[in-house]
């Protein structure tokens, strides 16, 4: 299905997004990576070449709507949006300046509302597409730590929960990716800013290869599925939070007393 089609790959240059370029590159896609970081996007875009795939790429910041509808109107319409780029900054609530809550809500919402913006009228005119957005497991429950990342991938959540109703008239597919911690260069920049409590409570969690998450991206567009879950933990997550958040929040308050 993905033979020939034009995939736009956001944070293509690494981690999650590199990965899912790659199996797409495998299934003839033609790509188009955006990513902030000129030098590691060029290099993911050769390094994809080198294997056989078509591949465009561009430095975008997405959390500039002007510079992705430009970039996104020049590469031409879309069929399948996988939407990876964004930002996790943690720090406690009382120690973290306001510049680091505005920067997460635009880049990681704001980000996503400007790219799925751009290409959606396109797939309406067309009545065909599939528009993929990367949340967190912190987009499903609050986490110590997170309230600034956490807040703005909840946003992500319900943003994609209201495109699937709206889109879905027009037979265009609509996903969100719920992934625990990846191993990834994020994760490396992440590591340095978590509190010990926040450490405490996401060591209790492997972090997933990024080749996991990407195939189970494939699939979740393969497929058509909203709920995009890469491991057993966020699919439980994802559909029995409301049940499961009591007891997971008494779990996470008692590792945090302990640190404390």
């Amino acid at each position: 299905m993905f033979t020939g089609k034009h995939v736009v790959v956001t944070g293509g240059s690494s981690g999650i997004g590199l990965a899912t370029a790659g199996l797409l590159a495998a299934r003839e896609a033609r790509l188009s990576l955006l990513a902030r970081g000129a030098d590691r996007l060029t290099a993911a875009a050769e390094e994809l070449r080198a294997a056989g795939a078509q591949v465009d790429f561009r430095v975008l910041d997405v959390a500039d709507a002007a510079a992705v509808a430009a970039v996104l109107g020049e590469l031409g319409p879309c069929d399948v949006l996988v939407h990876c780029a964004g930002l996790a900054r943690p720090g406690r609530f009382l120690e973290l300046p306001d510049e680091v809550f505005r920067e997460m809500i635009e880049v990681d919402y704001f980000g996503t509302v400007h790219v799925v913006r751009a290409v959606v009228p396109s797939m309406v005119a067309r009545g065909a597409g599939s528009v993929v957005a990367v949340s967190s497991a912190a987009g499903l429950l609050g986490v110590y730590g997170y309230s600034a990342y956490g807040p703005a991938k909840f946003a992500v959540r319900g943003l994609m929960e209201t495109l699937r109703a709206e889109l879905r008239p027009h037979r265009i597919h609509v996903g969100v990716v719920f992934p625990p911690d990846v191993d990834t260069p994020q994760l490396a920049e992440e590591n340095r800013w978590k509190p010990a409590e926040t450490r405490a409570i996401s060591g209790t969690v492997k972090p997933l290869p990024a080749a996991v998450v990407a195939r189970a991206i494939v699939a979740g567009i393969e497929k058509r599925r909203f709920l995009i879950c890469p491991d057993l933990s966020t699919k439980v997550l994802a559909r029995f939070g409301g049940v499961l958040a009591p007891v997971l929040n008494r779990y996470f308050d008692h590792k945090i007393a302990r640190i404390r």
